[in-house]
């Protein structure tokens, strides 16, 4: 399945993305091969960089590791193609403007039907690719449509509980979604190490508060730059060293982070 990473910290910081590595520790080497892509959110925009290679053939990838964008809101996917060709246009994550702000969108597992249901439609956003993935984040916008400024937060964490309801009835819905603002989780199933079973965790988090002027906060695929900060790292599975603590995601879980912290949960 594909991977997925998030981060919401209190202040930017310079983030270091091995992607290959983040692929790796979760699956045989090479089977995540069909694309990368990262989001770096500075103010209500975003860069991004995506190409539908190889991680461990990417030069950018190379580059992003030395020079990533200071942020304080980022998401990063490595595709493991289910459905599409493997082209730019199905790379994720996946990027749309809506009330004046971009809004970043990433999901991993299989949503056969999703053509057909009627709680998932979608008119003036449309895709670009051939992914159910795609064609679920321009279902999600559909449901902002007639706002101009994004709703309080309580408002949005509930919007996204009943997105996501519809969303795993067809299949495993693990998300990550942000618009500028706060990063969303959803939580749902995934093929676990050593089984062909689908089963909660589909994501794991972890907090950090860093104190110590001089200490780095350091995992695998990822380095934060030293200074007082508050981060929360959401993945797809735990990022090593072995002696940090991850807390999986219930089944149905979804939570809302803003500048580091965790600002709100429900269940679905």
């Amino acid at each position: 399945m594909c991977e997925l990473l998030g981060m919401s910290s209190r202040n930017p910081v310079q983030l270091t993305f091995s992607l290959e590595a983040l692929a790796s520790h979760s699956a045989p080497p090479g089977s995540h091969r069909e694309g990368w892509g990262a989001a770096f959110y500075q103010d209500k925009d975003v860069a991004l960089f995506r190409e539908p290679v190889a991680a461990s053939e990417s030069a950018l990838v190379r580059f992003l590791e030395q020079q990533g964008s200071p942020t304080s809101l980022a998401i990063s996917h490595i595709r493991h193609a289910t459905r599409g060709p493997v082209s730019l246009a199905n790379t994720q994550p996946f990027v749309r403007e809506c009330m004046g702000r971009m809004h970043v969108f990433a999901h991993n597992g299989d949503l056969p039907g999703i053509e057909r249901s009627s709680s998932l439609c979608y008119d003036r956003y449309r895709p670009i690719g051939e992914t159910d993935s795609e064609h679920a984040f321009c279902a999600l916008l559909e449901r902002f449509a007639g706002l101009t400024v994004i709703p309080p937060l309580d408002e949005r964490l509930s919007l996204l509980a009943g997105f996501a309801a519809d969303l795993r009835k067809l299949g495993p819905a693990n998300f990550l979604y942000a618009d500028g603002d706060a990063l969303f989780a959803f939580g749902d199933r995934r093929t676990q190490p050593g089984s062909a079973a689908r089963a909660a965790p589909g994501l794991v988090m972890q907090s950090c508060v860093c104190v110590d002027g001089k200490r780095e906060i350091c995992v695998r695929g990822l380095s934060i730059s030293p200074g007082f900060q508050e981060v929360t790292l959401i993945a797809s599975v735990p990022l090593i060293p072995a002696d940090t603590i991850w807390r999986s995601f219930q089944e149905g879980e979804l939570i809302a982070v803003a500048n580091g912290r965790v600002q709100g949960a429900t269940g679905v």
